[in-house]
């Protein structure tokens, strides 16, 4: 196993600035990663934050910051989307602030036996948990018009079904088992890319991935659970890569912020139209040109911001 830089996390700066970290306020870290924001905030006052992540790896290594920390950070193992249950456990049900780095982790993509980078050859896993059903799994079992669908709707890739059906040809033969084969059999059905242009298997490793840990599933989930864990007047503040994260959290925050369409300008307004977020980044906060240099992986990050309103909860969220 290879070992890990400490991870430098996508614009912490700003994200730092965003939450504001007040004395003996309480932040939610709901991807922990390798602690980059853990870190940045309770380096910032002399605040708690509680972490979550659903990767035991994750956990394992973040408990020398515990002890570091002393009685400031405590670690939960889970997934986001259970973030109220976790709270409730560590017997603080509501929180200041609330920061999201989605995707995988810098670790997680520099280490060969998790199998979620084609850069490096390793069994094609892809399990942020470490348990379930694999990418190889996926792969080799799911029918040609699945894996297409899967492709397009996690990965917007194009040629899904161009993709889709060499795999499948190709596993009759053999099944497919390493990150190097998969990303052979897609370059193949590819044209070559042009310099600067993303390798072809880009797309459907991402969109592979996505689908075997329910990334979207997830942060549809999750958004909600953080405004009910937020304080009037906690931030929330979100960093997302993918398109399709930035959406869904772009759509989200104009829901909750009142912004959304309504039927007709001519109807009252309801008690539950009153808006539960005020949108702080009116357009996302993007990396600069030095940090993107120093950490390409900054390269496609959007940072989104908003505050909790005094406005009660749906009582679906609620």
């Amino acid at each position: 196993m290879s070992s890990h830089p400490e991870h430098n996390p996508v614009l912490v700066v700003e994200v730092v600035e965003a939450l504001s970290p007040k004395p003996n306020a309480v932040y939610l870290d709901a991807t922990f990663g390798r602690g980059g924001y853990s870190r940045a905030i309770l380096d910032a006052a002399a605040c708690q934050v509680i972490a979550i992540d659903r990767d035991p790896d994750a956990i394992a290594a973040g408990q020398s910051m515990c002890q570091e920390y002393e009685n400031r950070l405590k670690l939960c193992e889970g997934r986001f989307s259970d973030m109220r249950n976790l709270l409730e456990s560590a017997a603080t049900p509501h929180v200041d602030g609330v920061v999201f780095d989605f995707g995988v982790s810098s670790p997680q993509l520099d280490d060969a036996d998790r199998g979620f980078s084609f850069r490096f050859d390793g069994p094609l896993d892809m399990r942020m948990e470490r348990s379930g059903r694999d990418a190889s799994d996926f792969i080799n079992s799911a029918g040609e018009t699945d894996i297409a669908n899967i492709l397009w709707q996690c990965g917007e890739e194009r040629a899904s079904r161009r993709i889709a059906r060499a795999i499948v040809k190709a596993r009759g033969e053999s099944p497919i088992t390493t990150t190097s084969q998969l990303a052979r059999i897609i370059r193949a059905v590819m044209p070559r890319p042009k310099p600067g242009q993303i390798d072809p298997a880009t797309r459907s490793f991402q969109a592979i991935r996505i689908h075997i840990n329910d990334e979207l599933g997830e942060i549809r989930a999750a958004l909600p659970a953080a405004l009910a864990c937020l304080k009037p007047g906690g931030k929330l503040a979100v960093v997302s890569f993918h398109s399709l994260e930035d959406r869904l959290v772009k759509t989200f925050i104009m829901n909750e912020a009142g912004k959304a369409p309504r039927p007709s300008r001519h109807l009252p307004d309801l008690p539950e139209d009153a808006p539960r977020l005020d949108i702080i980044t009116r357009k996302p906060i993007t990396p600069s040109a030095d940090e993107i240099s120093q950490n390409p992986r900054a390269r496609s990050a959007r940072l989104r911001v908003a505050r909790r309103t005094n406005a009660p909860l749906l009582n679906e969220v609620a």
